[in-house]
């Protein structure tokens, strides 16, 4: 994504999105984990073609393997739907922990220091998530994750406009976004 504007519209809908999954927690947690069970079956299916598709054995080995993972986690999401949310909770801890970690490494990359602190917040913002989501596991995997995911939404579309405002005043930096 070479333009600047396309960062700040992806930023300014992962705020939208945010905000309305601070509305409503709970539901936001079980329509992630419900996508996210379609999502691996939709994988999984797609997997399974591929078997059909590959001559070396150990390649169809590996495509039912994957199959296999894929279908398992598909349908115990969508048949164990809480156990799908700990699962995911533990996931998303791990992501935003990867994330935020990421963030605070290119913060330091960033010549503009109003934008380097902006970039610095969000990355420790999703660091604390992470850490949240760790003490407080499984207990509150209902609930945590939509908050979560609403406060990561925010602090990354936050990112993502002031990542789209650098490209916009640093044109030289675009091929290096790209």
């Amino acid at each position: 994504m070479q333009h600047w504007l396309t960062w700040i519209l992806l930023g300014a809908a992962s705020v939208i999105g945010g905000v309305i999954a601070l509305f409503n927690p709970f539901a936001a947690s079980v329509a992630a984990q419900t996508i996210v069970a379609w999502f691996f079956l939709i994988i999984g299916v797609i997997q399974a073609i591929s078997i059909f598709r590959v001559t070396r054995m150990k390649e169809r080995l590996l495509a039912i393997l994957m199959t296999i993972i894929y279908l398992w986690l598909g349908i115990s999401f969508l048949a164990n739907p809480l156990e799908g949310l700990i699962s995911l909770t533990l996931v998303a801890a791990i992501l935003f922990l990867v994330s935020g970690i990421a963030k605070v490494v290119y913060a330091f990359s960033v010549s503009e220091s109003r934008y380097k602190m902006m970039m610095l917040i969000s990355g420790a913002i999703s660091v604390v998530l992470a850490i949240m989501i760790f003490t407080q596991f499984p207990s509150s995997a209902t609930w945590v994750l939509g908050v979560l995911l609403s406060v990561e939404l925010l602090s990354t579309g936050v990112a993502m406009v002031i990542f789209g405002l650098v490209l916009k005043q640093h044109p030289e930096l675009r091929k290096a976004a790209s």
